[in-house]
């Protein structure tokens, strides 16, 4: 019979850290301050049978932090590196445990400036997950242990890394996808409303695609570090899991690539678009040009101040004049409209 067990503990401080403890047929869940648990440590996590999957909101307290680590065999410099900035992926290999961090997207961030750093620390039967800032980037994990969907609680504590990798670069898909549909929209504006926001949000994208690309390829050579390792913390049955994430990855970087060519056709065409508008409001004013030149030379003429001039004594010659000058610019705009130079694009 299986036997499912939920023990949530709350204090009055603002917990932000959660043990997950679960096997087959047994789950339980504990939030509390980091210092709290790192009291009782052991011996609740000696049972080999179940997964310890303890998730850290935040490195506030730092003490607590460190003690917890200590009594898991967290070598020194492993412990150094959860607080100190990191600047590309890495993954180290430990006697009894793996260490590696990575940087991602903030939980609701579109902003691929700002980043995140998760780090992870794989043992045995425990899996320490560190987040630098407070977010849910695992829900969909914590779901599927609690629900017991799919084969998560069957598996050991690999394959719970391997979830929780997989919804991180689950996120970034769907950052590229809300990229995609700016692009469309970015399509559509400029067949309908030129103007300088437009390569505005153009430049704004491609910025954000070159960020999001400094992300995801230390991604994949971190996936394909952990793929290729022989260590037995990562059984061999999942390893194909692993080499999905790195995958996963050259796909992601294939998507980002084709949507920064896109955006620079969408800005070539924008130069494209302004040239010929440009070159439309250019013919019509050389049109207008070419039909007031003679007009001005008539003009010019007989606004010359001499006192002799046949014309002037004619009792017609005014509106001979302009009736001149009418037929001339009608005539020219005939012949413009016949050869097709008026004709709007």
């Amino acid at each position: 019979m299986v036997v499912e067990c939920q023990l949530i503990q709350r204090s009055h401080m603002r917990s932000n850290t959660q043990l997950y403890q679960y096997s087959h047929d047994f789950f339980a869940v504990r939030t509390a301050e980091a210092s709290e648990i790192a009291n009782d440590i052991e011996p609740q996590w000696k049972d080999n049978d179940k997964v310890y999957w303890l998730n850290f909101h935040g490195l506030e307290q730092k003490d607590s932090i460190e003690q917890l680590c200590q009594k898991k065999g967290l070598d020194k410099l492993s412990i150094e590196s959860i607080f100190e900035p990191l600047r590309r992926a890495k993954v180290e290999e430990y006697p009894n445990y793996l260490f590696f961090q990575l940087l991602t997207l903030p939980n609701g961030c579109r902003d691929t400036e700002k980043t995140e750093q998760i780090t992870f620390a794989l043992g045995t039967n425990f899996l320490f997950s560190f987040q630098n800032q407070e977010g849910q980037h695992f829900g969909e994990v914590r779901y599927r242990i609690e629900k017991s969907k799919g084969k998560i609680r069957n598996q050991r504590v690999d394959f719970l890394l391997y979830r929780l990798l997989d919804t991180l670069l689950d996120e970034l898909f769907q950052f590229t996808n809300q990229v995609s549909d700016k692009i469309d929209l970015i399509d559509q504006r400029i067949h309908t409303q030129m103007n300088a926001d437009l390569l505005r949000d153009i430049e704004k994208l491609k910025r954000q695609l070159i960020g999001l690309r400094k992300i995801v390829q230390p991604l994949k050579d971190l996936f394909s570090a952990l793929e290729s390792m022989d260590n037995e913390l990562i059984a061999s049955s999942n390893k194909h899991y692993y080499k999905s994430l790195r995958t996963s990855c050259i796909s992601l970087i294939e998507d980002i690539d084709a949507h920064k060519q896109i955006l620079e056709g969408l800005a070539n065409l924008y130069y494209a678009v302004q040239g010929q508008r440009m070159n439309s409001i250019m013919k019509v004013l050389t049109v207008v040009s070419s039909i007031f030149i003679p007009l001005t030379f008539i003009v010019g003429v007989y606004g010359m101040n001499f006192k002799y001039m046949p014309e002037l004594a004619y009792p017609y010659g005014y509106y001979t004049v302009i009736g001149f000058m009418f037929a001339i610019g009608i005539g020219l705009l005939i012949f413009f409209i016949k050869r097709g130079w008026l004709k709007r694009d």
